[in-house]
């Protein structure tokens, strides 16, 4: 009966040991976190400058969170690197959204509160975690900017990638100005 009982200690032992080691703290959806544009976000002063002076454009960006495989029922998930680049090499730009759109139409999710800033050659990204895959395979994003007149249009481009065992996927998509 005692070895039994020390068996069954144990056996429970074991089993609430795996327990906590399994427990982990849910992870953010595509490395999101509202506070990563802090340092970015551009004060009131220049904020009230920038929307009178300077000119504005809009960018749309193809983005696939997932492809098909073989069929419409097979699909395999991609990561997601969304670039925003600043190609010029004197002028800080401003970007006023970053909005991330689902296949329907429907808006995932706002990347940043207010205007950023990116200085000249700055670059800085977005990622979209291969296990989030609520974008579908017409995912898109819509980004406003904002540049002195005779600045470079800022240039948006997505890298999806996907590793399975030995076997690699990536391609790119380039943004394309709509306004």
């Amino acid at each position: 009966m005692g070895k039994l009982f020390k068996i069954s200690q144990i056996a429970a032992f074991l089993f609430l040991v795996g327990i906590f080691v399994s427990c982990e703290d849910e992870k953010e959806i595509s490395s999101y976190s509202p506070n990563h544009w802090e340092d970015h976000y551009v004060g009131p002063k220049i904020s009230a400058f920038i929307q009178d002076s300077l000119q504005t454009g809009k960018t749309y960006l193809s983005v696939y969170s997932h492809i098909y495989s073989i069929s419409l029922k097979k699909t395999q998930n991609l990561t997601a690197m969304i670039s925003l680049r600043n190609v010029s090499d004197t002028d800080t730009i401003y970007i006023s959204k970053a909005d991330y759109y689902g296949t329907n139409g429907d808006l995932i999710r706002r990347y940043f509160k207010k205007t950023i800033y990116l200085k000249p050659l700055e670059t800085v990204e977005i990622v979209i975690d291969e296990t989030d895959n609520h974008g579908g395979s017409g995912a898109n994003f819509i980004f406003e900017w904002i540049t002195a007149p005779n600045t470079p249009e800022p240039l948006f481009e997505a890298i999806m990638t996907s590793l399975r065992g030995a076997q690699g996927l990536s391609f790119t998509t380039i943004g394309r100005r709509i306004d």
